[in-house]
């Protein structure tokens, strides 16, 4: 038999029809991300003629979560038929949940789907009801009482819940987050995630530059118009730190003479008049000559009590950020990322010069691991299990690892002065100029989320959408509401507030308390897609409120705490 027949690589195996089928998103967010995906259990909770519910359901069928469930007890109206794609005038009359749920299956006949028509305060009755849903959704309008009983379970059992609200041109949600709700793969850009360490290379790169570099000056124009930036780039460095005391370039000053000396290097006598390996060199300077330092995202994980105090019992995140930082406190550097950047090179050179970040990965990420058994043997921890993807997914990405502290889901109350209530609890907010400017800067949609705040205490007073052209749905009865839950919650104008409210909510009545289809297609795609990362943990979420304003076509996101706003 021929040898090199064995040494031949297997021909490509074909795709699978689940490859084939989920192409483009296996893309984006790879193979663990689906899994996530493929085990996510969604439930909706809905009521009364809203179609932002089906259309943020709808978007995540289609990339295939495993089951969802439609609660909604009302029926198909004539006024469903204007604002719902998935029902017609032959659903009048039927189970709107039984309709959606009968159109959702055809997107995807992989996913499950069900749907219950009790009310969810019958429901809620069963403690365990909540129980084994990974994500719950909740679309406006609901009673504020239910919707605190379902906040707090999601609260106290670690779910991620949003509350969506879509009015007429308007809609907004919230995304209410356990407490600490970690993100390791955020996908950062990556010319900006590779890690050359150039000003302190490892011996194996050092030497690899020193042999691919060995006679540059005599090398044809081919060989010298190919060698990698990055190697270039050790080269012209050791000539520098020959004449300045083996010290790197380190001030702007600096850095332009040493760019000036990487591009006096470049032949420029040839057909193409220049070389791009050199020109890529000179480029990356400025970007690659920088010290190593800590990105406020990691620091603020290293500072974190959970990174500081662990326990037997804390979860494996913090076990690997508290070996991560070990790593980091020995040898002043993050785990290397491993990836190199495209650039002008031999084919064998590039390969060579990927291995050997690889290699120097592979090797910080074991010493991590090597760091975080100590730990879980100092703790007395009995587990064995050490995760040893979720090391190596770590120390990739390390310099961007996000966490965020979740928020219990505000809930907006009626009272006699227009109190805000917080998942059942007063707050007590003592206010911020910030806030009062957030009011007046005629870009924010600030005034808009407070005005749609209103609208559900207003809702919530009268225990029902206030229908069009009615008393109760004019301006000047909502308008009682915004005021107050302004002057409690920030600095401003009372006046001011409500001639910015009274424009606002005449376009919300004017839609009879519903949505329109296009708005809520269009929310209900933002929804889902903040809910795909939540569900795969990748990706940066929103954190925590968005707001749109479909008249301008203006999207606004901002935290919305306890007791403040502040844009992020």
């Amino acid at each position: 038999m021929d040898d090199s027949l064995e040494d031949s690589p297997s021909p490509p195996q074909e795709p699978s029809s689940k490859e084939k089928k989920y192409d483009r998103q296996l893309r984006m967010w790879g193979s663990t991300g689906q899994v996530a995906l493929e085990s996510a259990r969604v439930l909706l909770i809905q009521a009364g003629p809203n179609a932002v519910g089906i259309e943020t359901l709808k978007n995540l069928v289609l990339p295939g979560i495993e089951r969802y469930t439609i609660v909604d007890p009302s029926v198909v109206t004539e006024e469903d038929t204007g604002v719902n794609f998935f029902v017609d005038g032959e659903s009048i009359g039927q189970l709107k949940a039984k309709v959606c749920c009968q159109m959702l299956q055809e997107l995807n006949p992989d996913v499950d789907g069900e749907y219950l028509t009790e009310p969810i305060e019958s429901l809620l009755r069963n403690p365990s009801f909540l129980l084994g849903y990974s994500l719950i959704l909740v679309a406006a309008p609901i009673f504020s009482p239910t919707l605190k009983t379902i906040a707090a379970y999601a609260w106290e059992h670690e779910l991620p819940l949003f509350y969506i609200h879509s009015l007429g041109f308007y809609s907004y949600f919230t995304v209410s987050l356990p407490p600490c709700f970690p993100v390791i793969e955020t996908h950062p850009d990556q010319s900006v995630a590779a890690e050359l360490r150039l000003t302190n290379p490892w011996p194996e790169l050092a030497a690899l530059a020193k042999e691919v570099t060995a006679g540059l000056e005599e090398m044809n124009d081919h060989d010298h118009g190919h060698v990698p930036y990055v190697l270039l780039l050790l080269h012209y460095l050791e000539l520098w730190k020959q004449d300045n005391e083996g010290r790197v370039p380190a001030t702007y000053r600096e850095k332009l003479e040493f760019r000036k000396l990487v591009e006096a290097g470049a032949r420029t006598e040839n057909a193409e008049g220049g070389e791009e390996n050199y020109e890529e060199a000179a480029a990356a300077v400025l970007k690659s000559l920088n010290p190593a330092t800590l990105t406020w995202s990691i620091r603020e994980i290293f500072q974190a009590t959970e990174c500081v105090e662990l326990t037997t019992d804390s979860p494996i995140f913090w076990f690997v950020a508290a070996a991560v930082k070990d790593f980091e406190r020995k040898h002043h550097v993050l785990p290397l990322h491993g990836s190199v950047p495209d650039m002008k090179a031999k084919t064998a050179d590039y390969i060579r010069l990927q291995k050997v970040y690889k290699a120097k990965a592979r090797q910080d990420a074991a010493e991590v691991l090597a760091n975080m058994r100590v730990i879980k043997g100092e703790l007395g921890c009995t587990s064995e299990e050490i995760y040893e993807r979720v090391v190596d997914d770590f120390c990739r990405e390390a310099a961007f690892v996000r966490f965020f502290r979740g928020q219990r889901l505000p809930v907006a109350c009626g009272g006699e002065d227009g109190e805000f209530e917080l998942a059942g609890e007063a707050v007590e907010h003592e206010p911020t100029s910030g806030e009062g400017q957030a009011l007046e800067d005629p870009e924010s949609l600030m005034p808009l989320y407070i005005t749609l705040l209103a609208y559900d205490v207003f809702i919530n007073s009268r225990s029902r959408n206030a229908p069009p052209h009615s008393p109760d749905s004019g301006p000047t009865t909502l308008l009682n509401h915004a005021p107050g839950h302004a002057s409690s919650t920030v600095h401003t104008d009372e006046q001011e507030l409500s001639r910015i409210a009274h424009s606002i909510l005449f376009r919300c009545t004017r839609s009879g308390g519903g949505d329109l289809h296009n708005i809520s297609a269009l929310t209900g795609g933002m929804v889902a897609q903040e809910a795909i990362k939540v569900i795969t943990r990748q990706y940066v979420p929103a954190d925590n409120t968005v707001v749109f304003d479909g008249i301008r076509s203006k999207v606004w996101v901002f935290r919305r705490t306890a007791d403040m706003f502040s844009r992020p």
